[in-house]
């Protein structure tokens, strides 16, 4: 998954690490089963804008936002994630990535979800089709990439996951215990991707947006090239009703990486923000 790092330059180190962050980064800004009822934490219209910054640079933006609209005569809600690298960063190794979500607002359930990638001169497109319906012990999967997979029922693609933490994880968090281990299966990158996520606890954290009071989850992460330990990746949900995610940092062997909620609209409730 991840590309050797070029150790002579500083810049060019960047430029190694570009691809690994902003595919972490989707993630896990969209991390956040099947969940039935009318979603209370998020509606269509939300937008939110991140910064992606290393050190002093800022290496990009990533928008999450999610619409209503029409699927084969259905009313579905079409979640969107962009990130792209600017400045530097932009002119070192482009990336503009794409996450798309179509999702039943009835059963919360992706029905179809889009993957669309461009990283320097890699290119990657591949659409699945979700059928939650025809088989009631499991969901059947078709990749134009790979064909059709038979998984586990209600599972989530990677962006449906993160609304699904939002309104069913995150409301029972006085269930939650510190180290607490919160497992949810999804389809990511054509193929089964279990997520993992450590409760860590409540933290105050500053943003561009104010200082905001947060749940605080570590995803378990891979160690080896990029990360020294499985918690080198953190990341913070608004203690409010709408378990926003408001700021994530990577610890990396170069350095650290923060992606951080600059600006958002649409919102279920006011974001509460702690004036002091």
């Amino acid at each position: 998954m991840f590309s050797g790092i070029n150790r002579q330059n500083n810049c060019f180190l960047l430029s190694g690490q570009m691809k690994r962050i902003y595919c972490i980064t989707i993630i896990a800004i969209i991390i956040s089963s099947s969940g039935w009822g009318q979603p209370i934490s998020y509606k269509p219209g939300e937008k939110v804008n991140y910064t992606i910054q290393y050190g002093i640079i800022t290496g990009g933006t990533a928008l999450l936002e999610l619409n209503r609209e029409w699927l084969n005569g259905k009313e579905i809600w079409h979640s969107k994630i962009t990130a792209r690298t600017t400045g530097m960063a932009d002119a070192i190794f482009k990336v503009l990535d794409i996450y798309e979500s179509y999702i039943d607002p009835a059963t919360e359930l992706p029905v179809k979800s889009i993957r669309n990638i461009r990283e320097g001169r890699y290119r990657k497109y591949n659409v699945v089709l979700f059928d939650h319906k025809t088989r009631t012990d499991s969901a059947i999967l078709n990749s134009d990439l790979t064909g059709i997979h038979k998984t586990t029922q209600g599972i989530h693609d990677i962006l449906s996951c993160f609304y699904y933490f939002r309104n069913h994880i995150l409301p029972t968090r006085t269930n939650l215990k510190k180290g607490d281990m919160i497992t949810i299966i999804t389809w990511f990158c054509d193929e089964l991707y279990p997520i993992r996520l450590k409760y860590i606890g409540v933290e105050e954290v500053k943003t561009r947006a104010g200082k905001v009071k947060c749940y605080k989850f570590n995803p378990v992460t891979e160690t080896g090239r990029l990360f020294k330990t499985q918690e080198d990746v953190s990341f913070w949900f608004s203690a409010d009703k709408n378990f926003l995610p408001v700021k994530i940092r990577f610890d990396i062997f170069v350095g650290a990486f923060t992606v951080e909620i600059q600006s958002y609209e649409g919102l279920v409730y006011p974001l509460e923000i702690i004036n002091k």
